[in-house]
């Protein structure tokens, strides 16, 4: 294990600045996940770690050790890539210990370490096969057993679930995440998939244009994100986004009134002016159907309704805005049903018109388990 600490780099191509000034540091046994559009420069922050591109500026220290200039081979790390990159040529127990052999580890000892790593992920039975005998996420299991043998100090994994079907990415995410548990080492793992982001990660870094958006938990960004961007791309469905302006405000208190209807009173953490215009955001899962129709609701008409046997995805447009509502009930809404909603300030959260939170408050519907209902 090690801790890496990234030191004010900067990355170019020709006269085009991918990665501006950048400093991030991952402690000693953290999974990490570097998660963004595509294009952001999170794979390119990835392969700089493992010194595959040089940096213009800045240091990368790992264990406080300067690794800048080090070759790949001298930094202690192993990559595990989208492609799998296996040798076809080569069986499953030679493809995972080729590593080993080109350091001239002696054999019994590459014997031993591959016979961990092919019992730590389930590939014993598999070790006489070529990769063309493999399913994709056989393939996949066998790259990350290549990287445990080398008992690297960082795991670095990019976008290794992208190039499989969906029910084996959910299967090679178990895998993962499971791993990470017993190896308790410090892991770096770029992904543009949100949900992998969520389930797998310690902290997930927010990248876009190169640059960190937010740093946190997946529960902080989810329920506190730090600006707009951040906000739209942690949580599945994307969450709504209103606009509004600002009617009164009042010890902090700012009383919101939305093109969509609703007036709402929001606590906000910077001064505002009445007739600013704002943002609200609130999540699907957060927006509440009515049963029927009171001054406390509002009235919206369904469009198109996504039936998903545990949850119910309605589109609603009302007007300019578009609002997407989640509803778990089992209730069955059809094209055009009048809908009664209501937004609740507990769950909003309120942007200005730079993108950037204002509201107070941290919107959640999460509680931790109590400890005595826990089972150890």
């Amino acid at each position: 294990m090690a801790t890496l600490s990234i030191d004010k780099i900067t990355k170019a191509f020709g006269s085009v600045m991918v990665i501006p000034e950048l400093s991030l540091t991952v402690p000693d046994g953290e999974f990490c996940v570097l998660v963004g559009p595509s294009g952001c420069g999170k794979s390119t922050l990835l392969r700089i770690i493992a010194g595959l591109e040089p940096v213009n500026s800045g240091r990368i220290l790992v264990d406080g050790v300067d690794m800048s200039d080090a070759e790949p081979p001298e930094r202690g790390v192993a990559m595990v890539f989208q492609s799998y990159a296996l040798y076809p040529h080569m069986d499953v127990g030679r493809n995972i210990g080729f590593g080993l052999e080109i350091a001239r580890t002696p054999s019994a000892e590459i014997a031993e370490r591959v016979r961990r790593a092919a019992d730590k992920l389930r590939l014993s039975s598999y070790l006489r096969r070529r990769p063309r005998e493999l399913s994709g996420g056989q393939r996949q299991r066998v790259a990350i057993g290549r990287a445990i043998t080398r008992k690297p100090k960082l795991f670095l994994l990019d976008e290794p679930l992208s190039n499989l079907d969906a029910a084996l990415r959910v299967g090679m995410r178990i895998e993962i995440a499971r791993l990470k548990a017993e190896l308790a080492s410090t892991m770096i793992y770029v992904t543009h998939d949100q949900v992998e982001a969520m389930t797998l990660a310690d902290r997930i870094v927010v990248m876009d244009g190169g640059r960190i958006e937010q740093v946190g938990t997946p529960l902080e960004l989810y329920h506190r994100p730090a600006n707009l961007f951040v906000a739209g791309f942690i949580g599945s469905p994307a969450m709504n986004f209103l606009k509004g302006r600002v009617a009164t405000v009042q010890d902090k208190q700012a009383t919101v009134r939305l093109v969509l209807g609703p007036t709402l009173d929001i606590p906000v953490s910077k001064p505002l002016e009445p007739g600013d215009e704002v943002i609200l955001g609130i999540r699907p899962e957060h927006v509440l159907l009515s049963a029927e129709e009171h001054p406390d609701v509002h009235v919206v008409k369904a469009g198109v309704v996504e039936l998903l046997g545990s949850d119910t995805f309605i589109h609603v447009r009302d007007g300019e805005e578009n609002l997407v509502i989640r509803d778990s009930s089992g209730r069955v809404a059809r094209a055009g049903d009048r809908i009664a909603i209501s937004l609740p300030t507990s769950a909003c959260h309120l942007f200005d018109k730079t993108g950037h939170r204002i509201s107070e408050n941290a919107p959640t519907r999460w509680e931790p388990i109590p400890a005595k209902a826990r089972i150890n």
